[in-house]
């Protein structure tokens, strides 16, 4: 049997707290790649989500028409720090597992609008309200999964191209511009006409279509300085 001293007890705390401090300098945030995989690709999936559902309701920027799920452009430079830190694949999964979620989702709120409403509620409006919310949700989620694995993918294939070829060296932010330079004005110009036409007038829809390349555009102006908040090597340890 050993037995510990305490000096040793000393000496081995002290080693732990130079390996914790050596792990942040070099990248890491005390975290193990399962963790940093569902933090990065669980906030993907919520903008993914939030976006959608805040998209059934049509807006103005300044003047202009648009949908309410701005907040969906974020995926696009979110996807970029998935690529950087967890690689090609893990994009590409993250972006298939946003489809799936935002389809099983709606599904799950058409059987809700199937359920019998309590009385009180449903003359109120309740039920008025939640049918023409959530059937108008299903056709925008059809239509942001179809235009997400396009846009999306795209956007892999190009931040994926810019990091080859001698590129890796220019600086990261232009990864950024590059892909979504790409990947929003394909988003931008399927969405609305796969999820508004016949809802929104043909005026309308070309308002949205340039309003959702210009919102985009800004957001990522905006945040494409996140890119530097996740370093080249890996923020997590082994596990």
């Amino acid at each position: 049997m050993q037995i510990k001293t305490e000096g040793q007890d000393e000496c081995g705390g002290q080693k732990t707290l130079r390996a914790n401090a050596s792990r942040l300098k070099g990248g890491k945030l005390g975290l193990d790649r399962t963790q940093a995989t569902i933090i990065l690709s669980g906030l993907y999936l919520f903008f993914s989500l939030a976006g959608n559902i805040a998209a059934t309701k049509v807006t103005y920027f300044g003047g202009l028409v648009m949908d309410a799920g701005f907040i969906y452009s974020l995926t696009f430079t979110w996807r970029d720090l998935i690529h950087k830190q967890l690689g090609q694949k893990a994009a590409v999964t993250t972006i298939w597992l946003s489809a799936a979620v935002n389809l099983l989702a709606a599904l799950y709120f058409q059987l809700v609008v199937l359920l019998p409403a309590q009385t009180d509620w449903a003359n109120g409006g309740g039920q008025i309200a939640w049918e023409f919310l959530f059937s108008l949700q299903m056709r925008i989620v059809l239509a942001s999964i179809l235009t997400a694995l396009i846009a999306e993918l795209i956007d892999t294939k190009v931040y994926q191209l810019w990091t080859r070829g001698g590129r890796e060296k220019w600086p990261q932010w232009t990864r950024v511009f590059a892909s979504n330079s790409v990947s929003i004005p394909v988003d931008s110009l399927l969405f609305p006409i796969i999820a508004f036409a016949g809802v929104v007038g043909a005026e309308g829809l070309q308002q949205m279509v340039w309003t959702n390349i210009i919102v985009k555009a800004l957001v990522t102006a905006l945040v494409f300085w996140t890119i530097y908040l996740v370093p080249e090597k890996p923020i997590y340890g082994d596990e």
